[in-house]
C-alpha cells in the first residue's frame, strides 16, 4: 500500500482532490466542545498539569489561535486528530466551543498525524514514540524505512527507539518517567537477559549513574574472556573488582603487591567524588 510522505508537515498526509462536504474543506469553524471525542490513536500519554493550567490561563485571555484538527464520526460528533493539549486546556478553561478544521482522514492518517504533531513539538517521551512506531508497524504494516520517511527522521533513529519496547515493563516505566534516559536504555538493551537489565537499571536509578558509568558496568557483566593484552599484568581479583564496581557504580581496580596491595577507585567529576565519599562513609 502506498504511503504518503510526512516529513514536510501535516498537510503532506491530508487528502487532496477529494470532494468534501460543507465544513470539511479545511476552513475553521466553531464546534461545541462536548461534541469532540479524544483521538484513540493519540501517542502521548503524559500531560503535565502545570503546563495545562498555564495554557488554560492563556486561552481564557486570548482564545485558541490555532484550530484543532478533527474528522467527522457521525451523529454530529468529531474525533480529534491533532491538538489534544489545546482541547484539554480548553475544557479546563471552561470554553464551550473551540475552532476546528475538519479533515477527511483514514485511521492510518489519524495515527500518523497525531504522532507527527507531537514529534514536531518534541512532546513525546522515548517510550511514547517507541509504542507509536510499534503500533504503526503492527496495525498498518509500516516498515522502519517507511516510518522514518513519514516522520522525517533517519532509519537508525527509528530503529533505536523502536527497540525500547523490548525492555522489561519496569524499565519502560523508568524511561517514561524520565528516571532513565534513552542513552541508559540503549546500554540496557545490550545486556542479554532481562534479569541483568533490571538489576543494572535499578542500580543506575539508585546511584544516579551517568550513561558512561552505566556502559562501564554493563561491560563488566559476565562475558566471554578476551585475550590478555601483551605486557599487561593479569587481574589478581577480577571477581572482587566486579563486585565493587557494581556496588560503587564506577571503575575499580585491585592491584596486588608483594604483601597486601591497593584498591583504586576512579571518579570523573567532583560530584561523582562526593557521591562516592558519601557511599563509602555511609
Amino acid at each position: 500500500m502506498e504511503k504518503r510522505a510526512l516529513g514536510k508537515g501535516l498537510d503532506a498526509l491530508l487528502p487532496t482532490g477529494v470532494a468534501k462536504p460543507p465544513g470539511a474543506g479545511g476552513e475553521s469553524q466553531q464546534v461545541p466542545i462536548e461534541q469532540i471525542i479524544p483521538n484513540r490513536y493519540q501517542p502521548r500519554a503524559e500531560f503535565h498539569e502545570v503546563e495545562l493550567v498555564q495554557l488554560s490561563d492563556s486561552l481564557k485571555q486570548h482564545g485558541i489561535l490555532q484550530p484543532l484538527v478533527v474528522r467527522r464520526k457521525g451523529d454530529g460528533f468529531f474525533e480529534l486528530i491533532a491538538g489534544e493539549r489545546r482541547l484539554r486546556a480548553a475544557k479546563l478553561a471552561g470554553l464551550r466551543q473551540v475552532p476546528v478544521t475538519i479533515r477527511n482522514s483514514t485511521d492510518e492518517q489519524a495515527l500518523v498525524l497525531a504522532l507527527l504533531e507531537n514529534l514536531q513539538r518534541e512532546d513525546l517521551n522515548p517510550m511514547e514514540a517507541a509504542r507509536a512506531y510499534q503500533r504503526m508497524a503492527k496495525e498498518f504494516g509500516f516498515t522502519q524505512d517507511t516510518i522514518a520517511q513519514q516522520i522525517g527522521k533517519d532509519r537508525s533513529s527509528v530503529a533505536n527507539i523502536s527497540r525500547l519496547v523490548n525492555l522489561p515493563n519496569e524499565i519502560q516505566i523508568l524511561v517514561e518517567s524520565g528516571k532513565l534516559s534513552t542513552g541508559h536504555a540503549k546500554v540496557l538493551l545490550g545486556l542479554p537477559k532481562a534479569e541483568a537489565q533490571l538489576k543494572l537499571a535499578r542500580h543506575i536509578v539508585s546511584a544516579e549513574l551517568s550513561v558512561r558509568q552505566a556502559e562501564r558496568l554493563a561491560t563488566g557483566q559476565p562475558r566471554t574472556a578476551k585475550p590478555k593484552q601483551q605486557g599487561r599484568a593479569a587481574r589478581a581479583y577480577p571477581d572482587v573488582e566486579e563486585r565493587l564496581q557494581r556496588r560503587l557504580g564506577t571503575r575499580v581496580s585491585v592491584v596486588k603487591g608483594r604483601s597486601g596491595g591497593q584498591i583504586q577507585i576512579d571518579y570523573f567529576t567532583p560530584a561523582e567524588l562526593d557521591r562516592l565519599v558519601d557511599l563509602l562513609l555511609g
